[in-house]
């Protein structure tokens, strides 16, 4: 009864209610790669989360390459803290992706931490650009479905 309750006020304000197999695109379509098609040479890294549904690429490199790669890398860095972000460390776009993600930590901690149960970012209350909240929570979505 309780989940028709919910459905009902999510009809009345003009919400979409997707059920919880559905798969979440975030602004273009999704490539998935499984596991087996990452080469033996990466299985040593950590695995990248979002990269390679979003994007198709298999590694941070290959996501600096294009601008999509770079306007999400943040959320790469926000949901994923098996990353080792020291050689890319002085590379622009990464400094500017880890900074987003940062802040966006900052406004959701609770809320990623609970889900993920990562570990933290540096506090930074700086400006978060809330244009990117249905993008955020799409890959939160997607990322808390695939952990």
């Amino acid at each position: 009864m309780r989940k028709a309750d919910n459905e009902q006020r999510a009809e009345a304000m003009n919400l979409r209610v997707a059920p919880p197999a559905t798969t979440v695109l975030l602004r273009s379509a999704l490539c998935y790669a499984s596991a087996m098609s990452v080469p033996a040479s990466h299985q040593s890294e950590p695995a990248l989360k979002l990269l390679p549904a979003y994007l198709g690429t298999t590694s941070i490199d290959e996501a600096l390459r294009t601008a999509r790669g770079r306007r999400v890398l943040w959320l790469e860095i926000l949901l994923n803290d098996q990353l080792d972000l020291a050689p890319w460390q002085s590379h622009p776009a990464v400094q500017e992706a880890y900074q987003t993600a940062c802040r966006w930590y900052t406004q959701y901690r609770r809320l990623l931490t609970y889900l993920f149960d990562r570990a933290p970012l540096p506090i930074d209350s700086g400006p978060i650009d809330f244009r990117e909240y249905r993008t955020f929570a799409e890959a939160v979505y997607f990322a808390y479905a695939h952990r």
